[in-house]
């Protein structure tokens, strides 16, 4: 189960690297800022691979795609590591252990609520290094621009994540150990 855990959670992570670039490569200026391709594999993984791995993939992917490929810029990673790594253990906290999974609509709104969190996170993280370290990011105005500029994101992670999530935890991917139970 670990190595099925770690392999999904590596697929992840390349996702999260590659997804980006193909979303620049319709050549629109910001369109990582627009499409949030990076948060569509952070919140998968929270939800099928638990809480701490959903935290290493939200702190992980925008590290490594910092340190790959320069996006995001270095004022934002900081802000993006904070932001996913929410996303990550609040989708994996909620699936898991608040058993949203056994839920009707449950990755929906285990979704929803990552994602409020999420922002939250993020616009506190804003304002921490504006108001207080007086740092010039646009504090509250910044993420709520920010929140704007991300609809067009945020309306395909509505679409496609809970869809996804939903037809691989039916499909029995990670549920190896009541199968081979079940035989014996």
């Amino acid at each position: 189960m670990k190595t099925k855990k770690l392999t999904f959670g590596a697929m992840c992570l390349a996702l999260a690297l590659l997804l980006p670039q193909v979303f620049h490569l319709i050549g629109m200026q910001q369109a990582g800022s627009v499409f949030l391709p990076m948060h569509i594999p952070v919140f998968i993984g929270g939800m099928l691979l638990g809480p701490i791995y959903g935290l290493f993939l939200g702190i992980f992917a925008p590290l490594t795609s910092f340190v790959v490929t320069g996006m995001p810029n270095a004022q934002r990673v900081f802000f993006m590591v904070c932001e996913l790594a929410t996303y990550g253990i609040v989708s994996g906290l909620l699936f898991h252990q608040f058993h949203f999974s056994k839920k009707k609509l449950g990755s929906f709104i285990a979704l929803c609520l990552s994602m409020v969190a999420g922002r939250l996170i993020y616009g506190f993280s804003i304002s921490l290094a504006t108001y207080l370290f007086h740092i010039p990011l646009g504090g509250i105005p910044a993420v709520v621009a920010a929140t704007m500029t991300g609809i067009p994101g945020i309306v395909i992670q509505l679409l496609f994540v809970p869809a996804i999530v939903t037809v691989i935890d039916r499909g029995g991917y990670f549920r190896e150990s009541e199968y081979v139970t079940k035989q014996a």
